[in-house]
């Protein structure tokens, strides 16, 4: 085929190169158009195997719950609450080395992927690839995608694999695999929760028995039961005592003023002195002396404290096993399916005649630059 001759000097570089190519097969245009577009016509058309695509879509929920105060709220917290954490933890086991070895013990999954209806290029191991579990393991993330909804939390779930019912049982397997490791979550939250729960009751009955025993140790050793009540009698009887001080005092006086030689007078005098004694006894047994009542009740009042915060915590700690026990009874985080997994009946993959376009495109744009940079060279020589 023969081209317009048109002068170098009247024509710049770029424009032979736009009318030679338009009007000859180089070489280089054979070499980056022709050719890749024809490996990849008979590639798509001829080799390339069908590629089956099942979807399913499911979204992580937590059931509400009340808020409690004190340790309630504390089991709460560190239970598995937060669905988008659970959500990416399930996601991660569905494309773990884990999830494999327990999916190729379910179905013979290196014949779904190795099989006949694969071409030789897109089976596993391919023509030079390696039969390992690391490598088998690249290939499988490869037609596994988990796609998190950031708008709806809804997680979707594709497999790829050469036939329908291949890529269909896969996902259902997996499916039931992530339901499967939530259930676990559950349980392991629940142990966790109750385990919790025990511990603290255990410690709370610790503290009371504690307190209990120290209390009613220093009640034997002090002699003191009630503080107020024995307390309260004490002054009564200090009271009493005074009562009966100021009559004798006032009869002594009395028959020193009528008979101050009456020979009752002595003896009231011993009298009045023993009720002094008596009175300043009972008062250094209420206040003032080192063993006095006021100063074993300080020590009984904070023995009864520490009695009283163990029974308080004690009380908590039972109301929050029960809590720990009634979620037990109840999931906490739950795998609700949105859409069951698909058997397809057609072939969504390859794209054929997109590829086969797009390589064409790409070729196309590489003969152009290279052309240019050829023709530049040239330019640059002569």
């Amino acid at each position: 085929m023969e081209s317009f001759d048109v002068p170098a000097q009247e024509s710049p570089w770029f424009w032979r190169v736009w009318t030679i190519g338009r009007l000859k097969l180089t070489p280089l245009f054979l070499a980056t158009v022709v050719l890749p577009t024809a490996i990849a016509t008979i590639y798509y058309g001829l080799i390339a195997s069908d590629v089956y695509i099942s979807e399913s879509q499911f979204i992580l929920r937590t059931p509400k719950r009340s808020s409690e105060p004190g340790l309630g709220a504390l089991l709460q917290g560190v239970s598995l609450s937060k669905t988008s954490d659970d959500s990416s933890v399930v996601q991660d086991y569905i494309k773990s080395r884990d999830a494999l070895v327990v999916l190729e013990k379910k179905m013979p999954l290196k014949d779904a992927f190795g099989g006949r209806y694969a071409d030789i290029f897109s089976r596993f191991p391919g023509i030079i690839g390696r039969d390992g579990f690391e490598y088998f393991y690249r290939y499988f993330k490869n037609h596994v995608a988990v796609d998190a909804g950031t708008a709806t939390a809804v997680t979707t779930l594709r497999v790829q694999a050469y036939t329908s019912k291949d890529a269909y049982q896969i996902n259902k397997n997996l499916l039931e695999m992530a339901e499967k490791r939530v259930n676990e979550l559950n349980d392991r939250s629940r142990q966790d929760s109750l385990r919790y729960a025990l511990a603290e009751v255990a410690g709370a009955e610790t503290k009371v028995k504690a307190a209990s025993i120290a209390l009613s140790k220093f009640r034997s050793k002090a002699s003191l039961f009630d503080p107020d009540r024995q307390s309260n009698i004490q002054l009564e009887l200090i009271a009493k005592l005074r009562s009966e001080l100021i009559a004798k005092q006032a009869q002594l006086t009395q028959l020193r003023m009528l008979s101050p030689q009456n020979p009752q007078i002595p003896s009231l005098t011993a009298s009045i002195g023993a009720l002094e004694a008596s009175i300043a006894s009972e008062k250094g047994g209420v206040a003032g002396e080192k063993n006095s009542l006021s100063d074993r009740s300080v020590e009984y009042q904070r023995l009864a404290l520490e009695q009283s915060f163990g029974e308080k915590l004690l009380a908590s700690a039972l109301t929050s096993l029960e809590q720990a026990r009634a979620d037990a009874e109840r999931k906490q985080i739950y795998l609700e399916r949105v859409a069951e997994p698909n058997e397809p009946d057609v072939a969504m993959e390859p794209k054929r005649a997109r590829n086969i376009f797009a390589c064409f495109i790409l070729g196309l744009a590489a003969w152009g630059v290279l052309s240019m940079l050829v023709a530049g060279i040239r330019e640059h020589q002569e």
